[in-house]
């Protein structure tokens, strides 16, 4: 049986939560390509030396750069999230549009190394886009290079995420098989919850902690086990001064509850759909953004610290965030849970090696 770990290079990483969780798979990520500098800080702390690169994904001579850098070595699998919005299906599509040239920066590169496999992963509504020709033109650029391809739209709770969050994937491989995807781990009466997530974290009640800390208590569940399995230090538990204002708004909204909770004329200022939403310690989370003003700690008058965000997403304790704080918060938003990448890898293994191979 051979020992060899399938490649990845991850394409639109972002700090890398989805090739993070290929790597905790058992794949070797040799580059990740971005052009926001924080991230790739994070990425290229967090991936066991991997290359991080901050290329611009509209220029072809990029994939060359990204071949050199990934040391021309043969690239098993080719992963990333590039913004799909670009296609107007109307006519021709908009060749002009910048968003188009980053989606077909991921085929050209797929043309380019002819991984074993591709992964794709986007928002739910690109399966509906233009009534779903928009996700079939996509497939189609694949499938014309000699892949077969399939998607489907995971919700991550399912595979033992704390978060409600849905993804939309679309797995292409060379050897003409159909990939299938991962079964589900859980059903909604054993969701991880919010929690079970985050119980062990402590509550910035004296103070706001600091970048680096250690664990005031045992972990209280076994997902937290998980999460600190190889952590030493605590990192990005940072907590938020509020102003008393803000603090009063949300000491009254209820475990669960959101803006509609609120007494008339408290918390005018902000009032949309997902304002003043506090977490229920017996749920999942609400899908975790990019920011850090709508949503609050279940128990505590306060927002999520990103090391609590992170627990949402299932980045393990020992994954540190750089950049400024706002930064950390962003890259956590943007990222693709890494369990949701760990299933998709186990899953994925199966189809990457021949028989003699295994």
């Amino acid at each position: 049986m051979t020992n060899k770990k399938p490649t990845v290079i991850d394409m639109f990483c972002g700090c890398g939560g989805l090739s993070r969780g290929f790597m905790d798979a058992g794949y070797e990520v040799l580059l990740g390509i971005d052009n926001n500098k924080d991230a790739l800080d994070s990425f290229k702390a967090n991936h066991d030396g991997a290359t991080a690169m901050n290329g611009n994904l509209f220029e072809g001579s990029t994939i060359l750069q990204m071949a050199s850098l990934a040391n021309n070595r043969q690239v098993d699998l080719i992963i990333g999230g590039p913004p799909c919005q670009g296609f107007s299906l109307t006519g021709k599509r908009e060749e002009d549009d910048e968003r188009n040239t980053l989606f077909k920066s991921m085929v050209n590169a797929v043309a380019f190394f002819q991984p074993k496999a591709f992964v794709l992963e986007n928002v739910p509504g690109l399966a509906t886009l233009y009534n779903g020709k928009a996700k079939d033109a996509i497939i189609k650029e694949f499938a014309d290079l000699g892949y077969t391809v399939n998607d489907q739209i995971l919700y991550a709770p399912d595979y033992g995420v704390p978060q409600i969050r849905k993804r939309l994937f679309i797995v292409g491989l060379l050897n003409g098989e159909k990939f299938e995807f991962p079964e589900r781990i859980l059903t909604p009466k054993n969701y991880i919850t919010s929690g079970d997530a985050i119980s062990d974290l402590h509550d910035f009640i004296d103070d706001l902690g600091s970048e680096v800390s250690t664990y005031e208590s045992a972990p209280q569940s076994k997902y937290q086990k998980l999460m600190r399995k190889n952590a030493t230090y605590l990192f990005n538990h940072v907590g938020t001064k509020h102003t008393e204002l803000v603090i009063d708004v949300i000491s009254h909204v209820p475990e669960g509850g959101n803006h509609k909770d609120l007494p008339a004329g408290v918390g005018d200022s902000r009032k949309f759909n997902e304002a003043w939403t506090r977490y229920h310690r017996n749920k999942p989370s609400k899908t975790i953004d990019t920011g850090h003003r709508n949503h609050f700690h279940y128990q505590f008058n306060r927002v999520p610290s990103v090391r609590e965000n992170a627990r949402l997403q299932s980045f393990p304790d020992d994954f540190r965030f750089y950049g400024n704080k706002t930064q950390q918060y962003r890259q956590v938003g943007n990222a693709v849970p890494p369990l949701l990448g760990y299933h998709l890898g186990l899953q994925l293994k199966k189809y990457l090696y021949s028989d003699g191979e295994k």
